[in-house]
């Protein structure tokens, strides 16, 4: 008799991330359908991203790192050797590289992901550029309070968000965004935060449609990772990239639009699609100078440097915390 190995199959087999499940659950049931952008970064989403960022027509890291190349020794100049730079949603820790090379004391770097294999790769890196630095890797959701080690409660902080991540954030949800951090860094603490600007749609519009494909595999291949961790059966091949700008908001959008009328099952859940349905899978909002200048203030920050690319394509604003 051939023994049954059915059921301790299924029990090894990996349980689903509940919060991811929720999040598919609730985004395909709702009227006009959507996913957590945040979703995007599995290992190929990742791969792919970074892709994008090499893109001609995605000008934003060539912009910023222009900026942060330009203008890093002016952001650290005043820094004490106590302080601690801190960033949030650090991935591998590429842009970071500008400001540490500057920074020739440094109690600590922080850097914040939920990627633990992200932060282990950055870590490895700077370790052995920079052997000297203690990098304290830390493991959360950015988008929560985070709540630093004991030893570095009363140190002087750096704050780093680049990459114009606060973009893909409502206003209001930004303004949330940066209070959490800056309790998060205080007390009396600084951030530098990348913002992408307004300007021309046509610019915008081709940096999140390449030519290539890049931006619609990685934007696909968040239905490749509901298939493969949520039992999930979409045909990518019924599905198409589009991103458009909406001005009324200020915001490019993402969407992944159905081509034809079928179902899709995810845990068991069906799912109704029409032809042209969309699922809007994120938001990147763009600001003027003093728009975001406008919403740090909202958030308890006080603005004191802004600093553009030749181009004037991208803006790394310097804010310190109101106390």
């Amino acid at each position: 008799m051939t023994p049954d190995f059915g059921p301790a199959l299924r029990a090894a087999a990996p349980c689903p991330d509940p919060e991811f499940a929720a999040s598919v659950l609730k985004g395909l049931s709702s009227p006009r359908k959507s996913l957590p952008c945040k979703y995007f970064y599995d290992a190929r989403g990742s791969e792919l991203f970074e892709q994008i960022t090499k893109l001609p027509e995605y000008y934003l890291p060539r912009a910023e790192i222009s900026i942060l190349k330009a203008h890093a020794a002016e952001l650290v100049r005043d820094l004490p050797e106590s302080a601690v730079l801190i960033e949030f949603g650090s991935g591998l820790s590429r842009k970071t590289e500008i400001l540490l090379a500057h920074m020739q004391v440094l109690s600590a770097y922080v850097p914040i992901d939920v990627s633990q294999d992200a932060l282990a790769r950055a870590k490895k890196r700077l370790e052995s550029r920079f052997p000297l630095l203690d990098v304290h890797a830390l493991e959360a959701d950015f988008c929560q309070r985070v709540l630093l080690p004991p030893a570095f409660a009363s140190c002087p902080k750096l704050g780093f968000f680049p990459g114009s991540t606060i973009g893909n954030f409502s206003p209001s949800a930004a303004a949330g965004l940066l209070r959490n951090m800056r309790e998060t860094l205080s007390p009396e603490g600084r951030i530098a935060v990348g913002v992408d600007l307004k300007k021309d749609p046509r610019t915008l519009i081709c940096a999140y449609n390449d030519s290539a494909g890049i931006t619609a595999a990685f934007n696909l291949n968040l239905l490749t990772r509901i298939n493969s961790e949520l039992e999930g059966n979409f045909d990518l091949d019924a599905f198409c990239h589009e991103a458009i700008y909406n001005p009324r908001e200020g915001r490019i959008e993402m969407h992944l639009i159905a081509k034809k009328n079928h179902a899709v099952s995810v845990l068991c859940r069906r799912f109704w699609f029409a032809a042209g349905e969309t699922i809007h899978t994120e938001n990147s909002y763009k600001y003027s100078p003093g728009q975001f200048q406008e919403l740090a203030r909202l958030a308890g920050w006080q603005p004191v440097n802004v600093w553009l690319d030749e181009q004037k394509l991208f803006s790394v604003h310097e804010l310190r915390s109101l106390t």
